[in-house]
């Protein structure tokens, strides 16, 4: 929904120093983050119209960001 923030930190604000200490010191983590962060902004673009694709596009996308949003969480929690 537009004007609504789904970067991890304002997603899972409870995690906030999880999520910092692993993209220090877990690749995997900071490179799936950086790839959320990546796809965040792409939707970003598309609900404020700078972008315009197709809508199943969007949908796609939004599905990888949860999918993503998923396997973070899970990380965060385990370690």
């Amino acid at each position: 929904m537009l004007g609504e923030k789904h970067d991890l930190i304002h997603e899972l604000p409870e995690y906030k120093d999880q999520i910092h200490s692993l993209k220090l010191s877990n690749k995997r983590f900071e490179k799936l983050f950086e790839k959320y962060h990546d796809l965040d902004h792409q939707i970003r673009r598309i609900e404020e119209g700078i972008e315009t694709p197709e809508d199943s596009f969007s949908e796609q996308l939004k599905k990888q960001r949860l999918q993503l949003k998923d396997e973070l969480l899970g990380m965060i929690k385990s370690a």
